[in-house]
């Protein structure tokens, strides 16, 4: 079962147009320390408003891998199965502005396939993430694995 549908998608459900539904996440000031402890990524840009603010930003910025790692839960989600996500690359175009308000950045996902391979029960899935309207994934795309029947 996928979270975000009805059903995982299959071989049979899937093809080249169909659309992920769209979804929003949360990134608040707190998920940025527990990545940052998890990361070893401690550059005060992901957690000091002066910092920041002192290399031109107006808050501090979520980290580029967590935006990424987010998509991939995004991506898992409708597939329903964490393993099925074959290969995964994003090039950054826009930061993530987290705010210190309690209720931090949003980063809106949705995606598309755009293509299919029966024969390797494959699709080549095209990721939208943005946020306050900005793109923040310049080029996104998963190679995954679908569901047999």
């Amino acid at each position: 079962m996928s979270a975000l549908g009805d059903a995982r998608p299959t071989i049979a459900t899937v093809s080249a147009g169909t659309e992920l539904p769209p979804l929003e996440y949360q990134v608040t000031r707190s998920d940025l320390v527990r990545y940052a402890g998890v990361s070893g990524d401690l550059n005060p840009i992901h957690w000091s408003d002066a910092t920041a603010s002192s290399v031109g930003l107006r808050s501090v910025v979520a980290h580029g891998m967590l935006s990424m790692g987010i998509g991939g839960t995004y991506l898992t989600s409708w597939l329903g199965d964490p393993t099925a996500v074959l290969e995964y690359a994003v090039r950054f175009t826009s930061p993530v502005f987290v705010p210190d308000d309690g209720v931090g950045g949003a980063i809106e996902f949705s995606g598309k396939v755009k293509s299919v391979d029966e024969a390797d029960g494959t699709a080549i899935i095209t990721l939208v993430a943005k946020s306050e309207g900005r793109r923040i994934f310049g080029r996104a795309v998963a190679t995954v694995r679908l569901a047999a029947e």
